[in-house]
């Protein structure tokens, strides 16, 4: 029986600092909010004491989660595309331009829009946490 995907998750250091970006900037509507704490919660995340405060998010048929875990574990690099095992989390929009116009000023951009050869158009965003998102116009 092959998976199917159920949710693409970004660990953040502050869920109430970070929520407001996918919210409020990306336009993503708040599904719902947790928390999962427990033993077998902390053996099956592999962390000793484990609590999860968690939110989910409709990215219109693909569930993004964004969760806070106590305790906290060591700061990565700042996260680049091009090293093995860096993820982004892709948002198609209707008008790129029109949503990199409308961004708040503190929000940082890798590169205003650019065409790729293949004719997609394409910016990368920073959340307040330095993960990275690409935004896409197909």
């Amino acid at each position: 029986m092959p998976a199917t995907a159920h949710h693409v998750g970004i660990t953040v250091s502050s869920l109430e600092e970070v929520l407001p970006f996918y919210r409020d900037v990306l336009g993503l509507d708040v599904i719902t909010r947790f928390s999962v704490s427990g033993e077998a919660f902390a053996t099956g995340v592999g962390v000793e004491n484990a609590t999860g405060s968690f939110a989910h998010l409709d990215g219109d048929g693909t569930r993004i989660e964004l969760v806070e875990y106590d305790p906290e574990g060591a700061d990565i690099e700042e996260p680049s595309l091009n090293r093995p095992g860096a993820i982004h989390l892709g948002l198609d929009v209707d008008d790129i331009d029109a949503f990199y116009e409308a961004l708040p000023e503190d929000v940082e951009t890798i590169s205003e829009p650019q065409t790729t050869e293949s004719g997609t158009r394409i910016c990368f965003l920073r959340d307040p946490e330095k993960n990275l998102v690409e935004v896409l116009e197909q």
